[in-house]
C-alpha cells in the first residue's frame, strides 16, 4: 500500500520550506499516538495486515540486522472515524521483538515510546506528490526496527 521508496527521504534541514503546520507533526518528539489522542476525541488504529513479507531496500539499509525474516505492518490511525495518518512499521522477527508481534490494534507508538530502554535514532523526513512523512529506528536491545509515518491531508484540515 505504501511504497516508501517513492519519498525523497533525508534528515530535516532547518532551511527547507515546509508548511508550518507541517513542521509540527514531523517534528513532534512525543508519540504520534499520544498527540493524534489529543486532537481527536476518537482515537483508533485499524491493522490493516501484520504478516510475514520482505522490506523494500531502502528499509533495509536503515536496520542493519541479521535476519532475514521480518513481519511488516500497516495500520491506519483514524481520528474521528477519518484515516489521518498510514504507518508501516519492518520488525525484525527474534526474540527482541517477540512482545511486538500480538499488540493487535493497540498503538505502537505507545509501547515504543513509554519504555525508557528502548531508544529512537535519527529522525528522517521525505515528501511525495503532496504527502509529508517521518521514519525513524527504534532499538530494542540489539535489534532496530523501522517506522514510518504518512500524513494524510486530512490531518491538517
Amino acid at each position: 500500500m505504501f511504497n516508501p521508496e517513492k519519498f525523497q527521504w533525508r534528515l530535516f534541514d532547518k532551511i527547507e520550506s515546509i508548511p508550518n503546520i507541517v513542521v509540527e507533526w514531523l517534528l513532534d518528539n512525543r508519540s504520534l499516538t499520544a498527540k493524534l489522542r489529543d486532537k481527536y476525541k476518537d482515537f483508533k488504529v485499524n491493522v490493516i495486515s501484520q504478516q510475514l513479507n520482505q522490506p523494500y531496500p531502502c528499509e533495509l539499509a536503515l536496520l542493519d540486522n541479521s535476519t532475514d525474516k521480518f513481519i511488516i505492518r500497516e495500520v491506519e490511525l483514524i481520528g474521528d472515524s477519518t484515516a489521518v495518518v498510514f504507518a508501516r512499521s519492518v520488525i525484525p522477527v527474534n526474540s527482541d521483538t517477540e512482545d511486538l508481534l500480538s499488540i493487535g490494534s493497540k498503538p505502537l507508538g505507545e509501547i515504543l515510546f513509554n519504555d525508557p530502554t528502548i531508544k529512537r535514532g535519527p529522525l528522517e523526513v521525505g515528501k511525495h506528490n503532496n504527502s509529508w512523512a517521518r521514519r525513524s529506528t527504534f532499538k530494542i536491545n540489539n535489534t532496530k526496527l523501522l517506522v514510518s509515518e504518512i500524513f494524510l491531508e486530512q490531518l491538517y484540515a
